[in-house]
């Protein structure tokens, strides 16, 4: 069983051209409406996944401390530490409030 030979692309448009005139408009806008909705659809989720690529590596670092501390040590870093946190939740919490002052929100 031989296949029959690609078709060229002038053909394939003349078979389109025709196809379309024995047609009548609604179906044709209808054919391409469901044409483009797959289309749109992955577009869609080309769009969304692009800044989704790792971007190169992440570099962590981490805090290292000596064996030995004393626990007095360890306290008093952490209240130093919660001060700076205290701190940021409060400019945060100001800078909310000025928005909510900024757009008259109660």
């Amino acid at each position: 069983m031989a296949l029959p030979r690609p078709a060229s692309p002038r053909t394939l448009w003349a078979d389109l051209r025709a196809f379309a005139a024995g047609q009548d408009r609604t179906k044709l806008m209808l054919g391409l409406l469901a044409a483009m909705m797959p289309v749109i659809i992955v577009y869609g989720f080309m769009r969304d996944t692009r800044g989704l690529a790792p971007k190169g590596p992440k570099i962590i670092y981490v805090e290292g401390w000596r064996a030995d501390r004393s626990d007095e040590v360890i306290k008093k870093e952490q209240i130093a530490d919660q001060k700076i946190r205290d701190a940021a939740k409060l400019e945060r919490q100001r800078s909310y409030q000025r928005l909510a002052k900024q757009l008259g929100i109660e």
